[in-house]
């Protein structure tokens, strides 16, 4: 499932795709392919061996198992000019040879065929920071199966600065480089489609609880974070809204009919929050919530007094043994 540990050259590749096909990809894909490298890569390098690796292995070995290379196909279907992509399965790689097993394939090809017999194979996925001519190679190999097939590459180096998500869509088409005509990647811009089994298991998987024994408020604060950061997103986007606006009423931009009516249409879509039933509503909900916390509070005064008592009843029977006196309550 991993590649040797030679590394290849980047391949040549154009801007951007030209043919008009539109992609979705699903959420399961991303999952499927995420799970594939941590598997992988957790095999690789154990807990028990991860100190005592690199004694007398080189530098590309070491990267080897730090970022393996993993394989799959990608399945979906097409519809006139939309290609979707559903699921995809893992596939073998045979590393004397730089090529993928096409028994095994073929095999998995059978199988998925029987559960999804409305998908087909739309073409193969991997891991990585960027395309290179031994993908090319694999990426040809498959064109016997689909003529036109497709390369789903997911770069698992983390990045906080990146805001899109790591993966990318590559089609192949015939360009002319000096003189010689050459098949090579290019990028194609790509959409997420979900279902509402994948938005559920998706917000499964996000809910998980942490496997180093996380507690409540560990997730609590991760969701109040996630809460937060998309709070902050949305000020900053309606900010830069709002700062248009101003230069548009200055007159310091041209002023745009159809701008105006892209964000009157958004506005009326957003729920008032000026409203009487809302101001009517909140007050309600907020007293409810200061009630509940007055009845606690005397709950929790009570049950200290209670126990004030006891202990007062306690001390005060011992010295009216001693003084012939009764208790106090």
């Amino acid at each position: 499932m991993t590649s040797a540990g030679k590394t290849s050259r980047a391949t040549s590749m154009a801007p951007s795709s030209s043919s008009g096909l539109t992609f979705k990809l699903h959420p399961l894909v991303m999952l499927n392919i995420s799970d594939h490298f941590t598997r992988v890569k957790t095999q690789l390098n154990p807990p028990a061996a991860s100190c005592a690796t690199g004694n007398g292995s080189s530098n590309a070995d070491a990267m080897l198992l730090q970022n393996p290379r993993v394989y799959g196909c990608v399945i979906g279907l097409q519809s006139g000019r939309t290609v979707e992509i559903f699921n995809s399965f893992e596939l073998l790689f045979d590393p004397t040879t730089d090529t993928l097993d096409r028994s095994f394939l073929e095999k998995k090809q059978e199988l998925y065929k029987k559960v999804f017999p409305n998908f087909y194979i739309l073409g193969w996925y991997s891991t990585g920071s960027e395309a290179t001519e031994s993908d090319m190679h694999i990426h040809k190999a498959l064109m016997d199966i689909n003529e036109s097939p497709i390369y789903v590459l997911l770069n698992p180096a983390m990045n906080h600065a990146q805001k899109d998500l790591p993966v990318t869509i590559y089609e192949s088409e015939f360009h002319v480089i000096d003189g010689i005509p050459q098949s090579i990647f290019v990028h194609t811009s790509y959409t997420i489609e979900t279902v509402e089994a994948e938005r559920i298991s998706v917000d499964h998987v996000a809910h998980l609880k942490p496997s180093d024994g996380g507690s409540a408020a560990t997730q609590l604060a991760a969701h109040l974070t996630g809460i937060h950061s998309a709070i902050k997103m949305l000020h900053s986007r309606i900010k830069v809204l709002y700062q248009y606006l101003v230069s548009m009423q200055k007159g310091d931009i041209p002023c745009e009919n159809s701008l105006l009516r892209q964000v009157s249409s958004l506005l009326r879509s957003l729920p008032a929050a000026e409203s009487e039933q809302f101001h009517e509503n909140f007050l309600m909900e907020y007293n409810d919530k200061l009630l509940m916390s007055y009845l606690a509070m005397i709950t929790n005064c009570a049950s200290n007094m209670n126990e004030v008592v006891d202990k007062f009843n306690i001390a005060y029977d011992r010295n009216s043994r001693r003084g012939g006196r009764t208790a106090f309550m």
